[in-house]
This record gives C-alpha cells, structure tokens and sequence, in this order.
C-alpha cells in the first residue's frame, strides 16, 4: 500500500516554476546514465510533471519523469490527460515522457530502477516536524548514488517558495525563491518554510536569524529600488554574504530572486 496521506490536491499552472529551474542546474541530471525523476504527490491535477518534464529536457533531453500519487482518482486523472498530450490537445510535446503510477513515499519505480531526482513539493506540510526526517530517509533511500530529494513547498501562484535538498548523507542545502517585483520583505516566506524549518523561525534558531538578517538588509538597501528590484536583492545578498553567511548563489540565480545555503547554516538548533 502507498505510504503518506493524501494531500489538498491543490495544483496551478507554473506554480512550480521556481524549483524546476533550480533542478534544472542539480549536477546529477547530466551525469546519470538514467535520468529518472519524480514528481512526487503531484496532486489533483498531472500539469506539474508535464511541466517539470518540458522544463528538464531542455538541458537533459532524454529525462523521464514519472508522477507519483497516493490518491488513485488522481493517477486516473493524470492518465487521461497523458491522453490528451498524446493525441496533440495541449501545449505539450506529443511524445512527452511522462508516467503515472499510484505510489507514496515509498517511492514504487519499475525493477532495478531508481530516481536521480525526487521532487516532493507541498506535500510534507500537513505532517508533524517528528515525521519529516523518517519521511526524507524512506525517499533518499530510492534515489540512485549521487541523487538528491528536493522538498519544500511554495505558495498558490509560487512566486514565494523554499525548499530542502536532501542526498544519501543527509541534507545539503537550503534555498529559498522570491518574486522580486513587488516585494515588501524576504520574510513573506516565513510562512512557506519547509516542514523541518516552518516551526523554528523563533528567537534562537538560525532560521528566524536569517530572516531577520535578510529583512534588515533588504531595508537598508530600499534606496537601490530606484535601479530595480534585482539591484537591490544583490546588494541584499552582498551584505548577507558580508555579514557571514555562507551564500552559495551564483549571480545568474541571485538576479532570479534565489538564495541557496549550505543546510548546516539554517539547521535547527535543537
């Protein structure tokens, strides 16, 4: 039997943009001799593998990506809009190599098979924190040597979103994306915080330092709004870098409203 339970099912178009980017760069998509990648409690709808997959071929052509859900009306769902995609009815490329089976954590992949990248998005909120490092262990433990588990969640259009890489050692970073345009402060994503980090922005733990940090930064360089949004996310990420923190952002990412650091940096303190 699937292993979890069964999400809000809640699913937008482009809602996952921001992570399928940043997958995009993961090295382990162009060194695997098979590029297997799941999408993971997709939801009511199978949009986000379509999607995940157009967007990964662009630098792995050959990639598959398998949607996975616990909720069998939802697989039959996916199914008959594979249907669609194959007959030439949506945006799609026809021969888009795209699955669905019933599955959960567990993570069921044909024999012999493992994932490169796992993809699990939005769907560790509803758990206790208690339940999230048994849940990355049973995924981890189906990925292939060298792949990665993304976890982490986003908001409703996903212009606010964060989320955990997690390998065969643990977790390795930590990032967060944020629409630039229109952004009042960096801690808007506080509430968009993975599972393992949502309860800890608190006095004392480094995640609530990070964000405070972020926010006081962001403040003091208001002026640079004038030149932009972006301008003024990098000096932001400037002073972030200045004050200690360990960002690992490339300037590329860095102008896309992206922040990655290394796990130990915002890892609970308790």
């Amino acid at each position: 039997m699937p292993i979890g339970a069964v999400t809000r099912g809640t699913t937008n178009t482009n809602r996952l943009r921001r992570v399928d980017r940043f997958i995009t760069t993961l090295p382990v998509l162009r060194r695997t001799t098979d590029p297997l990648v799941v999408d993971l409690g997709y939801g009511a709808s199978g949009v986000t593998a379509f999607e995940l997959q157009a967007r990964l071929a662009a630098v792995r052509p050959d990639v598959h990506v398998r949607g996975l859900e616990i909720a069998p009306e939802r697989v039959a769902t996916a199914t008959a809009q594979l249907k669609e995609v194959r007959d030439g009815r949506t945006t799609f490329a026809r021969d888009a190599s795209v699955d669905f089976a019933l599955g959960g954590f567990e993570v069921p992949l044909p024999a012999g098979r493992k994932a490169a990248v796992i993809r699990a998005f939005n769907v560790l909120r509803q758990y206790d924190e208690s339940q999230v490092a048994e849940s990355w262990e049973l995924m981890v433990s189906r990925l292939q040597p060298g792949g990665v588990l993304v976890e982490g969640t986003c908001n409703e259009v996903g212009r606010v979103s964060s989320w955990v890489v997690v390998g065969h050692g643990g977790p390795q970073t930590f990032s967060l994306s944020l629409r630039l345009t229109g952004l009042e402060h960096p801690s808007i994503v506080a509430e968009r915080l993975p599972k393992a980090l949502i309860h800890r922005n608190v006095p004392g733990e480094p995640v609530h330092r990070l964000l405070v940090d972020l926010d006081r930064f962001w403040q003091h360089n208001a002026s640079l709004g004038t030149y932009g949004p972006v301008q003024r996310w990098l000096a932001t990420l400037a002073a972030l870098a200045a004050a200690g923190w360990p960002v690992q952002t490339t300037k590329r990412r860095q102008r896309l409203g992206e922040l990655t650091l290394p796990w130990s940096s915002v890892a609970p303190a308790t």
